[in-house]
C-alpha cells in the first residue's frame, strides 16, 4: 500500500511518501527550486519520493493533501453573515480553496501522466486533523494529549485532542479569526521583520528584553475558557482578510495589525532601522505573552485528559522556548514535537491519517529521526568539486572525523555534508556549518562572514544525548532543536559560542544509534577538549539548505567558510594549491 502525502498551497510545500505504514521519503520543495518556505504544487518533492522508493504513478493507492475547502463551511457562512469581510478578503480566499479542485490533474501533470491514468483515491483532509495524525500517529505514544496550533488552516488555529491508538476525540478549537500565530506575525511584521517565517528571529531577539509591554500584549490576547481570543480592535484581518501570495512562490503577506495598535504601540520599525531596547522589550513581551498562552492551554488539557503525554504540532509548535518549558511549568511529563512540527510536516501527517485513521490500519511506525531527504555520492561530490574547479582529498571515515574535529579545534568552520538531508527547518547534522562552541568569537564569526544575518541570532549546541543532564538544567531528548533549556551556569564560560544572552541553548541531542556518524565526529571533540558539543548551524547563505554538493561547493565559495566535507571529501580553501580567485568570498 503505497500513500502519498502533500503540503500545497501553504508555506513549505512538500510530498512525503508512506509504504505499507513506513515513512520512506520527505522533502520540501523549496530544496528544488531554492526559494525559501515556497508555496504552490511540489512537484519536483513528488517525483523525488517516487523516484526514492522506485515507484512510478500508477504504485500509488492513494493520494492525501493537508487542506480541505468544505470544512468547517458552516462556521466560514456564519463568518461572513455577521462580518461582513470586505469582496476582496473573500475572492482571494475563494481564489486559494479553489487550487485543490484541480489537484489530480496537478498530480497527474507531476508525474508526467493523463489525468484518466491516474488510479489513485484521493483524499482532502482538514489541515489540523493532518497537524494531529503528523504529532500523534508517529509518537511514541498509545495515548496523548495533543495540541495543534498555528496561524489558520481550514478556518480552524487550534485543536486540542485526546487521542488513543489510531483514533482522537476532538476537545476544542480555535476558530477563524483568533489565533496565536496570528498575533505572533503581527508583531513579527510590526518589528520590520516582514518575511514569511521571520517569527524565530523574534524569539531569538525576546531574551535582549524585559516584558516592558506585556500588559499591553495581555490586552491583545487573553484566555477564554479552556482556550484564548483575541482583542480584534488591533488587528484588521477579520475585516479586510490576509492578504496573501501562495502560489509558485515564496509565501507574501502583508501587514494586519491596525492603527489602533500603532497609536498604542508606538511607530512601526522598517526593516533597514537598527534594533533598539524598545524592540527587543516589546520582542520579549510578546513571547512571554505567547507562552503564557500556551501553558494556559496545556494545563486545560491536562486537566481534561489526565494523561502524562502531550504532543505538540502546527506552526507555534516551532516556538521552541516555549516547548523547552512545558515539562516545568504543566502537569505533561512527556512531550512529544515531530520534526516538521510546521505546514511542511502536514504531508506525512496526511499519509499517516489515510494509513492509520481512514484504512484503520495499525501503527507500527515511530519517527525517531529527521534523516528522510535526498542523499549523494561520493562520485557525485568528485563531478562538482571538478566542475567547480577545486581541489580535494579523499579521505576514509575516520581520517575525515579527526581531521574535521582538529579543523575546529584550530577555529575553523566546517561544512559537514553527509547522508541524507534532514526535513524540516533545521539542520541537524547532515548539512550543517560545524564550529567550536568554546570561541568566544565564533557567534560573530559566522553571522557576519559566512551567515550575513542578524547579530543577536544564536547558534544550536549538537551535544551527545549521554551528556545533556551534565551540561542542561533539564534532561530530555531534544533530536530536532525543538526544544530551549537553560545551560548549567557553570558551563556557560565553556560554551560561549552556543549559550544565549539568557543562558539557554536550542540544543539537537545527537544519538548513536539514528546518526552514529555525526555522534562519533561530536565524541571525538570530547575526547579531544571535554566539551560533548558542538556549534551547529545549517549549511547555507540566505538561501534553503543545500541539497546537492553542487549547492554545497557554491555555498562555500561565496561564503568564507574553511573547510567543507562532502562525504568522504574534504576541500580546504587554505591548502596551498587552492586556487586564488576562490580564496576569499566572492558575492
Amino acid at each position: 500500500m503505497n500513500i502519498l502525502g502533500i503540503n500545497a498551497f501553504h508555506g513549505d510545500a512538500s510530498a512525503a511518501l508512506v509504504v505499507d505504514g513506513q515513512l520512506v521519503a520527505a522533502v520540501e520543495e523549496e530544496r528544488f527550486n531554492r526559494i525559501k518556505h515556497w508555496a504552490g504544487f511540489p512537484e519536483e518533492s513528488i517525483r523525488w519520493c517516487l523516484h526514492h522508493a522506485g515507484l512510478v504513478a500508477a504504485d500509488i493507492d492513494h493520494v492525501a493533501i493537508s487542506f480541505n475547502p468544505k470544512a468547517n463551511l458552516l462556521k466560514r457562512v456564519g463568518f461572513v453573515a455577521t462580518h461582513w469581510p470586505s469582496p476582496s478578503a473573500i475572492l482571494d480566499r475563494l481564489k486559494r480553496q479553489g487550487k485543490t479542485l484541480g489537484l489530480e490533474e496537478q498530480f497527474a501533470h507531476a508525474v508526467g501522466i493523463e489525468r484518466s491514468a491516474v488510479k489513485a483515491q484521493f483524499h482532502r483532509i482538514e489541515h489540523h486533523q493532518t497537524h494531529v495524525a503528523a504529532g500523534f500517529l508517529i509518537s511514541p505514544f498509545d495515548e496523548a494529549a495533543v495540541l495543534s496550533v498555528d496561524g489558520m488552516g481550514d478556518f480552524t488555529s487550534t485543536l486540542t485532542t485526546h487521542a488513543k491508538g489510531t483514533d482522537w476525540q476532538e476537545l476544542d478549537r480555535v476558530y477563524f479569526p483568533h489565533s496565536i500565530g496570528f498575533l505572533y506575525t503581527a508583531i513579527t511584521m510590526y518589528l520590520g521583520f516582514p518575511f514569511y517565517g521571520d517569527e524565530y528571529k523574534v524569539m531569538g531577539l525576546a531574551p535582549y528584553g524585559e516584558p516592558e509591554f506585556a500588559d499591553f500584549f495581555r490586552r491583545m490576547i487573553r484566555p477564554k475558557g479552556d482556550t484564548f481570543e483575541l482583542n480584534l480592535e488591533y488587528f484588521t484581518h477579520h475585516k479586510q482578510g490576509v492578504r496573501m501570495s501562495w502560489n509558485d512562490g515564496a509565501p507574501v503577506i502583508e501587514p494586519f495589525y491596525s492603527q489602533r495598535l500603532v497609536d498604542e504601540l508606538g511607530p512601526v520599525r522598517d526593516r533597514k532601522a537598527p534594533v533598539t531596547q524598545r524592540h527587543d522589550n516589546i520582542a520579549k513581551s510578546l513571547q512571554v505573552v505567547t507562552e503564557e498562552i500556551i501553558m494556559h492551554l496545556l494545563n486545560r488539557l491536562h486537566a481534561k485528559t489526565k494523561c502524562d503525554n502531550v504532543c505538540m504540532t502546527g506552526g507555534v509548535a516551532m516556538n521552541s522556548v516555549a516547548n523547552g518549558k512545558i515539562t516545568s511549568q504543566t502537569p505533561f511529563r512527556n512531550v512529544y514535537i515531530p520534526a516538521g512540527a510546521a505546514d511542511n510536516g502536514t504531508s506525512f501527517g496526511a499519509a499517516f491519517y489515510v494509513w492509520n485513521h481512514v484504512l484503520k490500519q495499525p501503527r507500527a511506525f515511530v519517527q525517531d529521526h529527521a534523516y528522510w531527504g535526498c542523499a549523494s555520492t561520493d562520485e557525485e561530490a568528485i563531478v562538482a568539486a571538478d566542475a567547480a574547479g577545486v581541489p580535494y582529498e579523499l579521505l576514509d571515515e575516520a581520517t575525515v572525523v579527526d581531521r574535521a574535529t582538529d579543523l575546529m579545534i584550530d577555529g575553523k568552520v566546517v561544512g559537514w555534508f553527509q547522508g541524507p538531508m534532514e526535513f524540516g527547518a533545521r539542520a541537524l547534522g547532515n548539512r550543517t556549518l560545524l564550529a567550536d562552541p568554546r570561541r568566544t568569537d565564533m557567534r560573530d564569526i559566522i553571522n557576519l562572514r559566512i551567515k550575513f544575518r542578524e547579530k543577536f541570532r544564536p547558534f544550536a549546541p549538537s551535544i551527545l544525548e549521554e551528556q545533556v543532564g551534565e551540561w542542561f538544567e533539564i534532561d530530555e531528548a531534544t533530536p530536532y532543536m525543538e526544544k530551549v533549556f537553560p545551560i548549567r551556569k557553570e558551563k556557560h564560560a565553556l560554551i560561549p559560542a552556543v549559550t544565549h544572552v539568557d543562558g539557554s541553548g536550542r540544543l539537537q541531542t545527537v544519538s548513536k544509534r539514528t546518526n552514529p556518524l555525526y555522534h562519533r565526529l561530536i565524541s571525538r571533540f570530547f575526547e579531544k577538549t571535554g566539551v560533548p558539543i558542538v556549534l551547529n548551524t545549517s549549511l547555507n547563505e540566505n538561501e534553503p539548505i543545500v541539497r546537492t554538493p553542487a549547492e554545497a561547493i557554491r555555498c562555500f565559495l561565496r561564503t568564507d567558510m574553511d573547510v567543507i566535507v562532502i562525504g568522504s571529501l574534504l576541500i580546504n580553501r587554505h591548502r596551498p594549491d587552492f586556487p586564488d580567485q576562490f580564496r576569499k568570498r566572492v558575492r
